[in-house]
């Protein structure tokens, strides 16, 4: 039904789940890809952008006249930048230069101020020059991979949302872990739900540090980002799953081709994760995985012309 908004921040959330009819292997559990790019800036990340801001609002520590700094690999910083130009604040960007040339246009599309890090600095980098200037006055960084409002939106509205679409709690849950706050927060409420839901970490093979392996480069943007997260309930999840950059290219491809969604490469990591899930279950039982972007932010990589 079409609805009349006031803001384009009503147009984040209530995103739809659907069903893999193509790519799953006959004799697996169903597969259900929860499609984060239908928010308004097209990514997960739009949900804790705008709970960040409104918590920080709330609590007096962001007022009009600051300015919003924070430190991302693009989709966050696609969110905040879309809520500080609906909300009018000005909002400087600190991200690694190896990030897709798209996220970095939308960004500036949307206004903001962006200076690029180090490839090799990685999200390290970018988070100690974002710190260093929001030490300053009138400079406000909302710190994702801190910030409790993160995974509390998923707890809120993400969880919520996957019962109700599904008409039940889902036997697994799995998700690609950049912050943590997606795993976090939608894990915990599943579980409280049902607590013998399976939950399921998706990192990079190359940098699996939550595996207790060294950070290493990779090509799946917006998941492991070389450390853990102090958001990340490490206690929460049952399995880590590794997933090479070429698996997550290669799955990224075929959710385009056998199921006509277009989707980013964490996407494809998480899915193929999903996938490896949904083999070792039971027919008739289900799995909730979440791609949290589009392809068309990963155009320029060249990983769909390949």
């Amino acid at each position: 039904m079409a609805k009349l908004v006031n803001s384009v921040s009503e147009l984040i959330g209530e995103t739809p789940l659907i069903k893999l009819q193509r790519s799953v292997p006959y004799g697996s559990a169903d597969v259900y890809v929860k499609l984060e790019s239908f928010n308004a800036g097209g990514s997960v990340k739009d949900r804790i952008a705008l709970n960040m801001v409104e918590v920080a609002e709330e609590e007096g520590i962001l007022k009009s006249g600051d300015t919003i700094v924070e430190a991302t690999s693009g989709n966050t910083g696609v969110g905040l930048s879309l809520i500080a130009a609906a909300k009018g604040y000005d909002i400087i960007i600190f991200m690694p230069e190896t990030m897709s040339k798209e996220r970095q246009d939308l960004m500036r599309a949307y206004g903001a101020e962006l200076r690029l890090t180090s490839g090799e600095g990685g999200m390290g980098e970018a988070i100690s020059q974002a710190s260093a200037l929001a030490s300053q006055d009138g400079y406000v960084m909302l710190g994702q991979f801190d910030n409790l409002a993160n995974p509390a939106i998923h707890e809120a509205t993400t969880g919520p949302e996957i019962v109700e679409a599904l008409g039940k709690v889902p036997d697994a849950f799995v998700a690609g872990v950049g912050t943590g706050g997606t795993l976090t927060g939608v894990g915990h409420y599943l579980r409280d739900q049902d607590p013998d839901i399976k939950l399921y970490a998706v990192e990079p093979a190359e940098s699996a540090v939550l595996s207790g392996q060294a950070k290493g480069s990779h090509k799946i943007q917006g998941i492991g980002a070389g450390f853990v997260p102090s958001v990340l309930d490490t206690q929460l999840y049952n399995e880590i799953i590794q997933v090479s950059s070429d698996k997550a290219i290669e799955t990224t491809k075929v959710l385009g081709i056998n199921e006509g969604i277009l989707a980013g490469i964490s996407s494809g990591a998480a899915v193929a994760a999903a996938i490896e899930v949904a083999k070792q279950m039971e027919k008739g039982q289900s799995v909730v995985v979440v791609a949290p972007d589009t392809g068309e932010r990963y155009l320029s990589t060249g990983i769909f012309s390949e």
